[in-house]
């Protein structure tokens, strides 16, 4: 028992568990997310093993990691052993070493190697998703052998939807039946005769879980199985974790792309120090790139002495870039997470963006010059003897910077996805501040061109 332990005062395991006599699972999580972690941690070694099994599994529970290292060992050991392997490998991963290295010696032999075989795997893949709870059956039993061998593990269980028939001496995969098949066929006949007419869907342990998502979706899966490279089963990946891990990817992929480092906690929960270092790394690289904005206008400072009315427009022209350019990230991003483009696709949208930034452009273009056209002749505001020229300068480079936008904001996920870099760090800053220096540039390119002899 720790100093924590023992410094936390003594209460009535009744007196902890009797505000969650009365509660589902749903509002017992709730009630335990709302409590410090001291008195969850209480309140969850005041339960009754099979109920606090069931709440560490819950997927709304917040703070498991900490909750079972702040448990006594013997407990936090004996909620992992009854705990999904794979649920449990999660909490075990949140653990620091010495945690972990004081718990799994403590766990069941079964359960210990599970766990550790599952914490082998590499974040993120199918592997590390897995659970080894399947019904798997040789495949000389029979329909009536299975539907027994049911009946008595199907607690035990993640899944009972599927059943993987398995060759009796190595293990490997033979088939699989679904539990519509078997219970629909006659207690004597072979449980091959039942099985699906297919080979079985399945992937290796390795394989990323966007992928493994894109399996399971395609073929309209309730769980995939994992095999090694002689076709075993190592176990099996269901539709609930992989939604699951993907929304977790999904979260912080929609961090990424807010130019903030994800998260790996709720937002209350992420201590000052730790939300100041997710932020600031990005907010200064930003910041040094729109340094390069500043050089510039620097560069055009001659030109904008001369016609200070361009400066008006600056805003404009920059958000528009960015805008277009962020536009066709998202779109991009997304794309490639659905796997619906492959990076040889690049110069199909390429084409594709290329047309789309110039009608956006002459949109945007044609705008701003009906817009500078109502002030001037309204007598909003003057803009000078040369207030024709000035609105097709704003128009033209709108068009070049909207295209460029469009062009570069589509091009940067692909680049990056080569490079080995997730295409989610092309964030809208990101793309915003890229097009706002090359928008300067294209903006004062043409204003030299339009305006040169007249205004400049």
């Amino acid at each position: 028992m720790n100093q924590k332990q023992l410094l936390r005062p003594v209460v009535d395991a009744a007196t902890l568990s009797a505000p969650l006599a009365d509660f589902n699972t749903a509002d017992a999580v709730q009630y335990l997310n709302a409590l410090e972690l001291a008195h969850a941690a209480d309140t969850l070694a005041a339960l009754p093993l099979p109920r606090a099994v069931k709440l560490l599994e819950a997927p709304e529970l917040q703070r498991t990691g900490a909750l079972v290292a702040t448990l006594p060992p013997a407990r936090a050991a004996a909620l992992l052993g009854l705990m999904a392997d794979d649920r449990a490998t999660d909490i075990v991963h949140e653990l620091d070493a010495g945690e972990r290295a004081r718990l799994i010696p403590l766990l069941a032999p079964d359960a210990r190697q599970s766990i550790q075989l599952l914490l082998s795997y590499p974040p993120n893949t199918a592997g590390a998703l897995m659970t080894t709870e399947f019904v798997g059956v040789p495949a000389d039993w029979t329909v009536a052998q299975t539907l027994q061998h049911i009946r008595e593990v199907e607690r035990s269980r993640e899944t009972v939807y599927a059943i993987y028939v398995l060759d009796p001496h190595s293990r490997q995969l033979l088939q699989v039946v679904t539990m519509r098949r078997l219970i629909t066929g006659e207690p004597d006949e072979p449980i091959l005769d039942v099985a699906q007419v297919n080979p079985p869907v399945t992937v290796g342990p390795q394989l990323d879980q966007e992928e493994v998502a894109q399996l399971i979706r395609r073929h309209d899966l309730l769980a995939i199985p994992v095999v090694d490279a002689q076709r075993q089963m190592l176990g099996i990946v269901t539709v609930d974790d992989i939604l699951d891990a993907l929304i977790d990817e999904s979260t912080e992929d929609v961090h990424k792309f807010g130019g903030v480092e994800a998260l790996d906690k709720p937002y209350m929960q992420i201590g000052f120090l730790d939300m100041l270092r997710k932020r600031a790394g990005w907010l200064s690289v930003l910041f040094l790139g729109e340094m390069l904005t500043a050089s510039a206008m620097q560069h055009y400072e001659e030109e904008l002495a001369r016609a200070v009315v361009l400066t008006l427009f600056i805003p404009l022209i920059m958000s528009s870039g960015g805008n277009s350019g962020s536009q066709a990230t998202s779109l991009l991003i997304r794309s490639l997470a659905l796997q619906e483009l492959r990076l040889r696709d690049w110069w199909k949208v390429a084409l594709r963006e290329l047309p789309t930034g110039l009608v956006l452009g002459c949109i945007l273009g044609l705008l701003a010059i009906i817009r500078i056209g109502i002030w001037q002749l309204g007598g909003l505001h003057d803009y000078g003897e040369h207030w024709v020229l000035l609105a097709l300068t704003i128009g033209a480079a709108l068009v070049g910077i909207v295209t460029f936008g469009s062009l570069s904001g589509s091009m940067l996920p692909f680049i990056l996805k080569r490079l080995g870099f997730d295409p989610a760090s092309a964030s809208a800053p990101f793309v915003a501040t890229l097009v706002d220096v090359t928008g300067l540039v294209i903006y004062f390119s043409i204003a030299a061109l339009i305006l040169g002899g007249t205004l400049l």
